[in-house]
């Protein structure tokens, strides 16, 4: 059964796929290899797991400036994500989504979900995620 999330538009647009939802924020710059799409930061509870092509639940980044350039090279190889669900709005993850999108007409949208939502996700859950405005 495919879940639809609606949510307020950081990133707008549409996609589907199945979600990984993270326990803690992630710092894309060191915590994640855009070659692979998985989290390397070793002190993450989900070091490991691969973001490439899922839909990635969390609450926000964790880090520094070089977030968008991570995230953008990841939607530029297709080891990103494929959408974000987030609880709280996040300039570098935007960042890196847009120049994804105006570099390399590649996209990852991003939706602002309210935490109640965001409890009831389940990981491995095939979600469709869309913009509120759409």
């Amino acid at each position: 059964m495919t879940r639809e999330i609606l949510g307020e538009p950081i990133v707008p647009g549409t996609a589907s796929g199945s979600l990984v939802k993270l326990d803690a924020p992630l710092s894309f710059w060191g915590g994640f290899d855009p070659s692979t799409g998985l989290i390397i930061d070793k002190a993450h509870p989900q070091v490991g797991v691969s973001l490439a092509g899922r839909v990635v639940a969390m609450p926000g980044s964790r880090g520094s400036s070089g977030t968008p350039g991570v995230l953008g090279e990841s939607i530029r190889l297709g080891t990103g994500p494929i959408a974000m669900i987030l609880t709280k709005p996040d300039i570098n993850l935007a960042a890196g989504s847009l120049a994804a999108t105006a570099l390399y007409e590649a996209t990852c949208p991003i939706v602002l979900v309210e935490q109640v939502l965001f409890d009831a996700l389940e990981d491995g859950a095939t979600v469709v995620t869309r913009s509120r405005s759409q």
